[in-house]
């Protein structure tokens, strides 16, 4: 049996929603109804969007946190792009698609909390690393084995990563496809494997 160099899950369109609708639940049903939604660009986005559909939350407003670039992480998290809206005196749900480390968490909360002064700030997100130093107030899936998780919005950027760092160089999508399946234990669908490999740049 060949050992998987690195634990990964692709995250489906159909899959996602499906949290995303159990993380609305969870908010409604613990009665908290925020004023406005702050996505942690670039990951929070589509889970805020979904989330202000479910909660009727109107006002969403975004700013971006550098931590992670494709595969590769940084050594801190810091803010790239700033809040620009003044949240003074609203209930703030601050929503990312997963809490890694904690670090981007921290350094988002330390920074609303700096330039503006609401009422409340909770959290949610779709997966929970229980290795993280920070514990969201709602999540769908708690992840007690880091693993990667690639969410539907963001597999180009990593499937193409990882098409690009794989040794020897493969030459076709099908490679691709024996070699993710070997290491990864991935079923990417073929769609999505062909894309990625000729946006690699690899294709002859």
């Amino acid at each position: 049996m060949n050992k998987r160099s690195l634990q990964w899950e692709l995250v489906s369109w159909e899959l996602f929603y499906d949290m995303a609708r159990q993380l609305a639940f969870m908010i409604h049903n613990d009665n908290y109804q925020p004023d406005i939604i702050i996505a942690i660009a670039r990951g929070g986005y589509t889970p805020a969007r979904i989330l202000s559909d479910y909660l009727g939350v109107m006002d969403m407003t975004s700013f971006k946190v550098k931590h992670y670039h494709s595969t590769q992480k940084e050594e801190i998290a810091v803010i790239q792009h700033p809040l620009a809206a003044d949240v003074s005196g609203q209930k703030i749900l601050l929503v990312d698609d997963v809490s890694d480390t904690g670090d981007t968490f921290e350094v988002a909360i330390d920074h609303i909390n700096a330039c503006t002064n609401p009422t409340e700030v909770r959290s949610a997100v779709l997966h929970h690393k229980t290795i993280s130093r920070y514990k969201p107030d709602y999540y769908t899936r708690e992840v007690k084995e880091w693993h990667w998780i690639t969410y539907p919005w963001a597999i180009m950027e990593d499937m193409t990563a990882f098409i690009k760092k794989m040794q020897p160089a493969p030459s076709s999508a099908d490679q691709v496809a024996q070699k993710l399946r070997a290491e990864h234990g991935i079923e990417a669908p073929t769609q999505i494997l062909s894309d990625a490999f000729e946006l690699s740049g690899l294709k002859k």
